[in-house]
């Protein structure tokens, strides 16, 4: 029985001379990206909190622009529930700064925009109301 290598495998030839402008190209799926954006924006948000639960959520929306390497470049917009008081300019800037983090390290994209959206401030005068009923 013979075991066939990659230089003498039928076919390999033809891989060979395949130029790298005509192979495949990688693409990350938006809603890959949007994920890990999501994610990124609670990581942010816990940072900020001390490692406490902060009972936030981000919503995302990806825009593409492809041809920028090495896998394009995304427009992202994060929605976001805050604990109020907060300083709410930091925390924006926090979210932007660990989303474009993470998005050009876990999907090799760029970031040119991090558009952050405050939905909603949770009070812990809230909390407890809700928690009385």
């Amino acid at each position: 029985m013979s075991v066939a290598t990659a230089a003498t495998a039928p076919g390999a030839a033809a891989v060979a001379e395949v130029t790298p402008g005509e192979r495949g190209a990688t693409r990350v799926a938006d809603r890959a990206v949007a994920k890990i954006a999501a994610a990124a924006a609670r990581e942010a948000l816990r940072a900020a909190a001390g490692g406490a639960r902060t009972g936030a959520h981000a919503t995302v929306t990806v825009r593409r622009r492809d041809g920028r390497p090495p896998f394009g470049e995304a427009h992202v917009q994060v929605t976001v529930e805050l604990g109020y008081p907060a300083a709410i300019g930091a925390r924006c800037g926090e979210v932007r700064r660990q989303v474009t983090e993470r998005v050009r390290e876990l999907a090799g994209m760029t970031v040119a925009e991090v558009a952050v959206e405050v939905e909603r401030l949770h009070s812990p005068l809230e909390r407890d109301r809700e928690r009385v009923r």
